[in-house]
């Protein structure tokens, strides 16, 4: 079965915010970043709950070569991502349902 993946309004904000940040580090490291969380999300499309619940019904997928966590819920037959946290941010208060 292949999982629907749904990004957040605030999911796709921190993925740019972070893609912004890498790219003005170096060029082409922001669109390195992209890639690395396209890799997490294929992941997602075939097994997300494979992942435990991580705090309030959220799981949450790490990124391999960069320090980021994909929050993400389970609903129905679509997996919806919430946000897309640097791993040293705190990120209980930044995990709504609504967001």
């Amino acid at each position: 079965m292949s999982w629907r993946v749904v990004i957040r309004p605030k999911a796709e904000a921190d993925l740019q915010a972070a893609r912004a940040w890498y790219e003005s580090r170096r060029t082409g490291l922001g669109d390195e970043l992209l890639a690395e969380v396209g890799r997490a999300i294929r992941v997602l499309e075939e097994t997300p709950e494979r992942r435990p619940i991580y705090y309030r019904g959220f799981r949450r997928i790490i990124t391999q070569r960069f320090p980021y966590k994909l929050f993400y819920r389970i609903d129905a037959s679509r997996v919806v991502v919430f946000r897309i946290l640097h791993t040293k941010q705190e990120h209980q208060r930044q995990l709504t349902p609504g967001g």
